[in-house]
């Protein structure tokens, strides 16, 4: 039985800003572009919550739901300092942290002896640290294993702690909504809900074949998760699935022709960026992402190599097509193929 933590920082952008500045901290604000650029919220602090903000809105719809929310612009390189700090932190408990941003991880804490290996007073001192030494707030999970420690650290937010123990597991879940599954997104959960399946407990009552039946092999999947089971492992080792950029117009772009005008541009940067990737990947496949004017996007893929990038000019073809309205935000990217493990370990050895 393994002891994971979940920890997540509480609205990690705004609470470095209310951090470096006190004057912020009782108002709404929010990191985000500029309203006249087309720009987006990247999260927001709880009173701007309040009014119904968050992350991946539009700042200029943020402004209309609160025109006084203190929109800034962000300072990322200060953003990750905290978060060198925050996860050096983590490393004097264990080595093994799997990241899945700046603010937030999972942590196995299983075979750590400190605090008598308890992983509730390990969660505890983690937060106190964080607190003290960093200046923002974490909410923590903890559970056996990742599924249930990622929902359970958003049980109690903010700066808040949820344990499920293993003996609690069956309680935990039973009543909780298939929208909190992991890999349950949007559109699968409106097809759940038109089944009548709206709970854990519904789930586990459908059983394997009927969800296989609705859901293929994710059924399967379903099925585990309905009953807390979850056997992934707390992983240190990154394996970068994709490289991409995307550019937002401050004036949408109507037409194929305007569309592919912004091309080379894009090749050239998304080119730099797989350049910079610290370890050398094969690419397998090349996509374009379109977003609309009316925020409906769509995306593109086909396999191919680095060498056959004149693809991405049918590849936004098709994709405009897809919706022949006016465009926002043009995405390139590459599909890479999986890390060679035992070429990494050669590539980092001292020389």
């Amino acid at each position: 039985m393994r002891k994971i933590i979940h920890c997540d920082c509480d609205c990690f952008y705004a609470a470095v800003e209310m951090r470096d500045d006190p004057s912020l901290i009782n108002i709404p604000i929010a990191i985000g572009g500029s309203s006249d650029r087309r720009g987006v919220i990247s999260t927001c602090n709880y009173p701007a919550r309040e009014f119904g903000i968050h992350s991946a809105m539009s700042s200029a719809q943020a402004l209309k739901r609160c025109p006084h929310l203190k929109l800034l612009p962000g300072n990322m390189q200060k953003y990750r300092d905290a978060s060198k700090q925050i996860f050096d932190i983590y490393r004097e408990v264990t080595p093994l942290i799997e990241p899945l941003s700046l603010d937030e991880a999972f942590l196995d804490v299983s075979e750590v002896e400190r605090y008598q290996g308890s992983a509730t007073r390990i969660a505890q001192y983690l937060r106190y640290r964080v607190e003290k030494e960093v200046g923002i707030t974490i909410s923590a999970g903890v559970a056996p294993n990742k599924f249930l420690a990622k929902i359970a650290s958003d049980w109690h937010k903010p700066n808040g702690m949820k344990v499920v123990a293993p003996d609690e597991i069956a309680d935990f879940v039973e009543h909780l909504p298939v929208k909190k599954i992991h890999g349950v997104g949007v559109k699968t959960a409106e097809k759940m809900l038109g089944l009548g399946i709206e709970t854990c407990m519904h789930v586990r009552e459908r059983g394997p074949e009927y969800l296989a039946q609705h859901f293929g092999t994710f059924g399967e999947r379903l099925f585990e998760l309905s009953q807390g089971i979850d056997h992934r492992p707390v992983s240190n080792q990154r394996d970068t699935k994709s490289v991409s950029v995307e550019h937002t117009f401050a004036k949408d772009i109507s037409g194929y022709t305007a569309c592919i005008e912004h091309i080379e541009a894009l090749q050239q940067e998304l080119q730099k960026r797989y350049q910079n990737l610290k370890q050398a990947r094969e690419v397998s496949g090349l996509f374009v992402k379109l977003k609309f004017f009316d925020f409906t996007q769509t995306t593109v893929e086909q396999q191919g190599s680095i060498s056959e990038q004149s693809l991405f000019a049918d590849l936004l073809k098709q994709a405009y097509q897809r919706g022949e309205k006016p465009v926002r935000l043009i995405g390139l990217g590459f599909r890479l193929k999986r890390a060679d493990a035992n070429r990494y370990q050669q590539l980092i050895l001292p020389i």
